[in-house]
């Protein structure tokens, strides 16, 4: 099991009583340890898009004497770890960086493969079983992804309509997709996905939600994600990328490994549903069954 960070744990209780400002840097401290224990105050602040002084207030709401007490406390764990797992990925990946000669295609691949990596972790798989568990039990499972994030809720709706039908997709034109909760009762659950920024109507429909008495569980990025305090299960994906914009690899896979969950559980069903999907295809001459071959 991990090793319990009081201060994170901290950071995180104390989240919702921060500033605008102070959350935009106790995020970014939450989301690079590492960097904090390694880079100068101005220099993390520039990369957290605030202010020096925002650093040293938030060290001081948090209790420190100053924020050298914060970096202290991420030099120290830096240090627990220099000999274990987590500087062996480290390592690992700072030599693919090196190998890749400047390859940005290389870079992306190797962070995405340590991110999926990531997802391994007792905390993840912990949570993943948590989340399938709850959504093998639940009426119907309403799906909820905007933006970004549409993809992957939309690819969770669609396998889990090839296996039945318990999937709502909250998703409709001209501003139609919340209305399939109309008929949503207690005994339903909404899987939601977001990240930073999250999107406003993502929020409203899951409070919408919450308020109709589903059981809430997310796929978001942070554990100070706004998602979090609504959900009664929440499983974390990393974002960060390379490119300008995030990543939703991670969260697509999530996605993914419930299906595979939800469709183990009981596996003659789904093999049934699957067969008929199948001479559902058929019937409609979805697919290709051959590809010609030119003379």
């Amino acid at each position: 099991m991990p090793q319990r960070d009081p201060l994170r744990e901290q950071i995180i209780a104390q989240y919702d009583a921060m500033s605008p400002q102070l959350q935009q840097a106790a995020r970014y401290v939450l989301e690079h340890p590492d960097e904090v224990a390694l880079v100068s105050m101005r220099e993390l602040a520039r990369h957290a898009a605030v202010q020096p002084a925002t650093m040293t207030r938030l060290a001081k709401f948090l209790g420190k004497q100053g924020y050298d007490d914060i970096r202290e406390h991420y030099v120290a764990a830096l240090r627990r770890g220099s000999d274990g797992f987590a500087a062996k990925v480290r390592q690992r990946n700072e030599g693919a960086r090196a190998s890749a000669n400047g390859n940005i295609a290389a870079h992306m691949l190797h962070g995405l493969s340590a991110q999926i990596t990531r997802l391994c972790e007792p905390d993840s798989l912990q949570r993943l079983e948590a989340i399938a568990n709850t959504l093998k039990s639940a009426r119907k499972v309403y799906v909820l992804g905007l933006r970004s994030c549409h993809s992957v809720a939309w690819h969770f709706h669609y396998v889990m309509s090839l296996l039945g039908e318990r999937s709502v997709h909250l998703d409709g034109p001209a501003g139609t997709g919340g209305d399939a909760l109309i008929r949503a009762t207690p005994e339903d659950a909404l899987l939601v996905v977001s990240v930073k920024p999250y999107a406003v109507a993502t929020l409203e429909l899951t409070q919408l939600a919450k308020d109709k008495g589903l059981t809430i569980l997310s796929i978001t990025d942070s554990e100070v994600s706004p998602l979090v305090g609504m959900s009664k299960q929440t499983i974390f994906c990393p974002t960060e990328s390379d490119s300008f914009f995030h990543t939703l690899t991670p969260a697509l896979a999530i996605s993914e490994v419930l299906c595979t969950l939800l469709a183990e559980d009981d596996r003659s069903q789904a093999l049934d549903a699957l067969q008929r999907a199948d001479e559902h295809f058929l019937s409609l001459n979805t697919y290709a069954s051959a590809i010609p071959r030119r003379e």
